[in-house]
């Protein structure tokens, strides 16, 4: 009986141990990682365009037809230099007639001034002529001859100022039969030719004639996204790569920002500026704009295997003190490949679980890898198992 009895109750303990082993081997097994701190500088990298430090249209200020171009698009120019010569003759022929009615106004202020001078010196005779020699009315007279001739003087005058106005305004016009390059600089277009007809302006048919640009230096403009653009300062050097010329940094310095963020786009305008001696930064150019700015410091950086993509949104697995999981929700930073920058969530202390089984839940409890595993069964529950 007790033989029997003693049997039974190691049968239980076996049992009993068996569903331990199994409750224990039925926890996952999991790797964990541990958030770090990111650089203390972060490098940016963002397109960018580059324009020239001064650039201007060329358009035609007078009516004709182009008579002869002198430089073409790749010239080096100079100030004041002539592009090209406009034949105006609407023009020339205008100034021919101004000329001629400047000599007409010019004639007639000598033949006023001759009556005027005369008129006055008949009223002077008069005036001081014996009392009673002339009468009063007679004095009256000439003394309003001499006022109208000075008035049809004054008024001759002003007809030769008008005269003379029109001629200057019609040479000036003439001046512009030369179009002339408004500063040192490079022509990056032509766009006419000899014998074509030119409108002056820049509005309805007129057309651009030349395209001028000062490349000496460029400026480059980039966009900033609204998170990095505090750590914008006037100064900041940044390194500019261009696809055309691999393995080759160029350096230029920020000097200014628009002040102002654009609501479609979140960004900041920044103005960046770069010598250029070699003419190798060409305007209209893509470039890549590497800013070194410093990191967050409550940024830290962990394995993108880590991230749980859940229905409410991103989240990563903490083992707590007692290896239940709890899921927590983290904002990401910039993806650098195998790691990602986390910007909230986290803390250094945290023991985040690595590639995540897609079950793993809050409040599971998990085993980490490393730790003692359960063992086998008692060796007595497989005899007994086989017994049976």
């Amino acid at each position: 009986m007790a033989v029997a009895l003693d049997g039974v109750l190691l049968r239980q303990s076996q049992e009993k141990a068996v569903a331990a082993w199994t409750d224990a081997a039925a926890i996952p097994t999991v790797n964990i990682v541990h958030p770090t701190k990111g650089a203390p500088e972060q490098q940016v990298v963002l397109p960018g365009d580059i324009h020239a430090w001064y650039e201007a249209p060329i358009y035609a200020r007078v009516n004709g037809y182009l008579k002869n171009w002198y430089f073409d698009f790749g010239a080096q120019v100079k100030k004041g230099q002539v592009l090209a010569d406009i034949e105006t003759p609407e023009i020339d022929a205008q100034l021919t007639a101004a000329k001629a009615k400047l000599n007409a106004a010019s004639a007639t202020v000598k033949v006023r001034d001759a009556e005027a001078q005369f008129a006055k010196t008949t009223y002077e005779r008069w005036r001081d002529s014996p009392r009673g020699v002339v009468s009063v009315q007679e004095q009256d007279a000439k003394q309003a001859d001499y006022q109208s001739g000075m008035a049809r003087l004054n008024a001759a005058k002003a007809d030769m100022v008008m005269a003379q106005a029109d001629v200057d305004r019609l040479e000036s016009l003439q001046a512009f039969k030369q179009v002339v390059a408004p500063f040192d600089g490079v022509v990056t277009a032509r766009e006419t030719d000899i014998g074509a007809l030119i409108n002056a302006g820049s509005n309805g048919t007129a057309r651009e004639l030349f395209s001028v640009a000062d490349i000496h230096k460029v400026r480059i403009y980039v966009k900033v996204p609204q998170r990095q653009a505090a750590n914008i300062h006037r100064g900041l050097t940044v390194e500019l790569r261009l696809p055309q010329y691999p393995g080759k940094v160029f350096t230029a310095k920020a000097t200014t920002t628009s002040r102002s963020v654009n609501t479609s786009s979140r960004t900041l305008l920044v103005e960046l500026q770069a010598d250029n001696p070699d003419g190798l930064l060409q305007p209209g150019t893509y470039v890549e704009a590497r800013l070194n700015l410093p990191s967050d410091p409550s940024t830290m950086l962990m394995p993108a295997s880590a991230i749980l993509f859940r229905q409410d949104g991103l989240e990563v697995a903490v083992i707590g003190d007692d290896d239940k999981v709890t899921l927590k929700k983290i904002s990401l930073g910039r993806n650098l490949g195998v790691q990602v920058e986390v910007t909230g969530g986290l803390m250094p202390t945290d023991r985040v679980v690595d590639s995540p089984p897609d079950s793993l839940g809050s409040g599971d409890v998990v085993r980490i890898a490393g730790h003692p595993a359960p063992g086998n069964p008692p060796d007595g529950s497989e005899k007994e198992a086989e017994a049976n």
